[in-house]
């Protein structure tokens, strides 16, 4: 990864006036807090311009583009809608994107994390999800989880003095060794965490940052269950993905029963803690938020 680029207000104003010249009267207020991989100005009173901070963000806009007008009709809550592409220029390096601004407030672990609303609301966002045609899909973007051994196993001797790393090291042990993926590939968000949902009163209304959008194993998107919820309303979530694929397959629409088996939960918790652990050892130091929640992650993950 890159080092970070910041898109200061006016370079932002100059990269939308010369792009996109209709749009370039508009107020601009930088959004706070954006997000590790974003800065996010919301443009006017009905748009929002996103400039990746990092290479590693850098494809998403693109991505994004491309992806979401083709799923976004299928899905219960809203998602971005992407209205323009703009293009390196002026000293900055990547595609950026405007997309529609999307109402709503960040979602807190405190306000969710015993919801059963919240559950049944994102286990049907889930199964929708999955349920989308394949066709010709993306490949995934994330590694593929037994990828990011090494890279988890070194995370975890970092965190050693933090953290319990006997009991990390079992979780990744059991998740990277369970039986991997053998059905048909589905749908996943991708990076499906607590951070990537707005709400509005006190409902989640919408999903958002879909750069890794992709078709593969469903565990990845089922690491929400350790970034959001407690551990009874864990439970809640997992029943409810079973109650919403049971519906969809009594509607003709036929998903593996292994989409939600212990296997895959398995896997769930590796994905949970191989993301905690990844964010935690890049931005703790520097951000308390993100030390927070990821703190939060990486313990619920060892808990189940």
């Amino acid at each position: 990864m890159s080092a970070f680029v910041e898109v200061s207000p006016d370079q932002a104003a100059a990269l939308i006036s010369e792009q996109f010249p209709p749009w370039a009267g508009l107020a601009l207020r930088r959004v706070e807090p954006g997000g590790s991989d974003h800065v996010i100005y919301r443009l006017g009173d009905e748009l929002a311009a996103r400039f990746p901070r990092h290479d590693g963000a850098a494809g998403q806009a693109r991505h994004e583009a491309h992806w979401l007008p083709r799923v976004a009709e299928h899905l219960p809550l809203a998602v971005p809608r992407p209205v323009a592409l703009g293009e390196p220029a002026d000293g900055y390096p990547w595609n950026w994107a405007v997309h529609r601004w999307l109402d709503g407030e960040a979602v807190s672990v405190e306000e969710y994390e015993d919801s059963g609303d919240a559950a049944d609301t994102l286990a049907g966002f889930i199964s929708a999800l999955q349920a989308l045609p394949v066709g010709c899909a993306p490949d995934p973007t994330p590694l593929p989880l037994h990828q990011r051994d090494s890279l988890t196993r070194h995370a975890i001797a970092a965190v050693a003095g933090e953290f319990d790393a006997a009991a990390l090291t079992r979780v990744w042990t059991d998740g990277v060794s369970a039986p991997a993926w053998h059905g048909e590939p589905v749908w996943y968000h991708g990076d499906f965490h607590t951070g990537n949902l707005l709400a509005e009163d006190h409902k989640i209304t919408a999903v958002i940052d879909f750069g890794g959008l992709a078709v593969g194993d469903p565990a990845n998107d089922l690491m929400m269950a350790f970034t959001l919820f407690d551990d009874r309303t864990r439970g809640v979530f997992r029943n409810a993905l079973v109650a919403h694929q049971s519906a969809r397959s009594h509607n003709g629409t036929t998903l593996d029963d292994a989409t939600l088996d212990d296997a895959t939960w398995q896997r769930a918790r590796a994905w949970a803690l191989t993301t905690g652990l990844t964010a935690y050892t890049a931005y703790a130091a520097t951000d308390p938020r993100i030390k927070k929640a990821t703190t939060r992650q990486i313990l619920a993950a060892v808990k189940g």
